[in-house]
């Protein structure tokens, strides 16, 4: 008598969680249908500007980056996505260590921004384009800098002169701390108590 019970209540069950997963079904048959005709709508789509599609370096109107090459976004990289080359040029300044080439491996990016956050420049950034589908994965990875590097504009006298002038006081300021630290270090040399006669 109890497993008769215990079928019907099974087949009770079973039947009203089969009416509740109709129920759904025959909502969604009415309810209106929100597909877009992608690629039809290109033109009109809008992708969120929080989005996060694929890495790039920010140029301005003129062309230029603000790409130090520090390397710290290729250092906080967890995938090893992004592959900096860099050289040192002359400028007027002295040595310059400047960017080379900024590689970019889409393939490998898991998108988590630390390169972005991180970058004490603010000179890389997501953008929203989502179109990135290729057909050979060598194509994921991009040279992000392709705007030819522009040589260091020549200084203004002004500026060429105050450059001498914070050089010079910096190297006056380490000629005065060389000589007090010897000055203390022959101080204290004298101060300290001679050394007894050993006996013979």
């Amino acid at each position: 008598m109890g497993s008769v019970k215990q079928y019907f209540s099974s087949l009770a069950s079973g039947i009203s969680s089969l009416i509740k997963g109709m129920e759904v079904t025959g909502k969604e048959f009415v309810t209106p249908k929100i597909t877009e005709r992608y690629p039809e709508d290109r033109e009109t789509r809008h992708v969120p500007e929080r989005f996060r599609a694929t890495l790039e370096l920010i140029y301005d109107a003129e062309g230029n980056h603000k790409c130090i090459a520090c390397g710290t976004c290729e250092r906080n990289c967890p995938n090893g996505t992004i592959s900096l080359q860099t050289k040192m040029v002359d400028t007027w300044k002295g040595k310059k260590k400047k960017l080379e080439t900024y590689n970019y491996d889409l393939g490998s990016c898991t998108f988590c921004q630390l390169c972005v956050t991180s970058c004490p420049t603010a000179a890389i950034r997501f953008n929203n384009d989502f179109e990135q589908a290729v057909f050979t994965r060598d194509k994921l990875v991009k040279k992000l800098n392709y705007l030819p590097e522009k040589p260091e504009p020549e200084p203004t006298e002004e500026e060429r002169a105050k450059f001498e002038a914070e050089k010079a006081a910096k190297i006056e300021a380490a000629k005065k701390a060389a000589a007090a630290k010897k000055a203390a270090a022959a101080k204290a040399a004298g101060d300290a108590p001679a050394k007894p006669d050993e006996k013979k």
